[in-house]
């Protein structure tokens, strides 16, 4: 008997993607205190203000003339008083110097899980065509959007973020395909990379994006994924700049999370943008996929947002400051002769390291070592007692296989220093630099 038959998206998720199978495997005998995972993107468990939800807990339920319907379903677009607390935190804070002039003209939704599930239902209230974005690329939602059947156009980054001339040079070169173009999705701070976008390329890409919608007749909407922006916590960086202090035209988007500040649990993503079909279409996506986020966890995150924030991001990033400057001296010290580049460090949690000639793709010595499977038992250990290993993700999954980088992809990995404590780290640096040093004797 046949299977049962599959839509197009359906048959391409039938097979995991890379990573999802890449980590699967892992986890599926992961030994804690033994191996170490510096592949997942989880935060930093110190950083989730536990005391202050339990506080926060108590006064939602208390307060039900505030925090109406805690426990109930919620509204598709997401509960008043949450919105109104990111409201408040982004102008008060001055986030990307948003002020309630530029906030008035624009709207703030929430997803129905977390800023994935906005990402999500951009997918679905598009038409197929082409998606503008980065090179690496953040390659978990990059991924979906090959599933779905949309088709990306890469520009490689440097140190301020994706080259927009290379980009305008690209659009060009499209020629009437240029109207295939669907959207631009950029992060901020990218993931895998961990590169800052600067002020003059944000600017750039709005300016681009203007020129283009022009020519078309329609606006090409611009989404700044800013996950990880208030995780910027090197003091050295210029203030960035929201990219709706400038949206002229009205097709500017910004999304944020409060999983990296707060808690992933909480999944809180919000959209903040000018109001219109393509936004009406995403709160009605949200709810089709489910009503609404939580009312409790909106509720939460509204609290949290009120009185516990401020003092909460300096945490955070005091947190993770010192976590980088310390593994990236480790970097340096055992792989930095072995190295053509190194970028991350400045905000996230991320390194995204480039090898000179070592490469780092599943197939290769120096994934073979850090994962045992080499087949040598000196190396891997016995099968019932391996020896410590290590994950990464490497960095042919964060790059166009068909871009410019597809061949240096091979030689780059992302090190997450979020979740692991830094002895675990320590210990993982130690141990690529012996395998390193065993690729390099293999490669000779």
């Amino acid at each position: 008997m046949n299977e049962i038959p599959l839509s197009t998206y359906g048959l391409a998720s039938s097979t995991p993607a890379p990573v999802n199978r890449m980590m699967a495997s892992f986890a599926a005998d992961f030994r804690d205190g033994v191996d170490i995972n510096l592949g997942v993107g989880y935060v930093n468990e110190e950083t989730i203000p536990a005391d202050h939800f339990r506080v926060a807990f108590n006064e939602v339920l208390d307060k039900s003339e505030t925090y109406r319907k805690a426990l109930n379903y919620g509204g598709p677009a997401g509960s008043n008083v949450l919105i109104e607390s990111i409201r408040c935190f982004l102008t008060s804070n001055s986030v990307g110097g948003l002020d309630e002039r530029v906030l008035g003209g624009n709207e703030i939704i929430i997803g129905a899980n977390g800023a994935s599930s906005l990402l999500e239902s951009m997918a679905y209230v598009l038409p197929k065509g082409i998606i503008v974005t980065a090179d690496p690329m953040y390659y978990i939602y990059t991924n979906f959007l090959q599933r779905t059947g949309f088709e990306l156009l890469t520009v490689p980054e440097d140190a301020e973020g994706i080259q927009t001339e290379i980009l305008a040079d690209k659009i060009a070169a499209l020629g009437p395909r240029a109207d295939e173009i669907r959207m631009f999705y950029i992060v901020t701070v990218n993931n895998p990379s961990c590169v800052i976008l600067s002020n003059a390329r944000r600017r750039e890409l709005v300016r681009l994006a203007g020129e283009l919608s022009v020519r078309l007749g329609r606006k090409i909407p611009v989404i700044f994924d800013r996950a990880y922006e208030d995780l910027i916590h090197d003091p050295a960086v210029e203030p960035v700049e929201s990219a709706l202090r400038y949206d002229e035209a009205e097709f500017v988007y910004e999304i944020g999370t409060l999983s990296k500040v707060l808690a992933p649990a909480l999944r809180i993503g919000y959209l903040i943008g000018p109001g219109g079909p393509f936004l009406r279409a995403l709160v009605q996506r949200t709810s089709d996929g489910g009503f609404s986020a939580p009312q409790i966890t909106q509720s939460l995150a509204s609290w949290l947002l009120d009185h516990q924030i401020v003092s909460q991001l300096k945490n955070v990033r005091d947190g993770y400051r010192q976590k980088a400057t310390v593994v990236r001296k480790w970097i340096d010290d055992r792989l930095g002769g072995l190295l053509e580049n190194v970028t991350g460090g400045q905000a996230g949690f991320y390194y995204y390291i480039t090898f000179k000639d070592i490469e780092t793709h599943e197939g290769s010595d120096f994934f073979k070592f850090l994962t045992r499977t080499t087949g040598n038992d000196d190396i891997d250990g016995p099968p019932e007692a391996r020896n410590p290993r290590v994950i990464y993700i490497p960095g042919e999954h964060c790059v166009n296989s068909s871009g410019e980088l597809a061949q240096t992809g091979r030689r780059q990995l992302r090190l997450s220093y979020g979740y692991e404590n830094l002895a675990e780290i320590d210990r993982a640096v130690e141990l690529m630099q012996q395998a390193a040093d065993y690729a390099e004797e293999h490669r000779r």
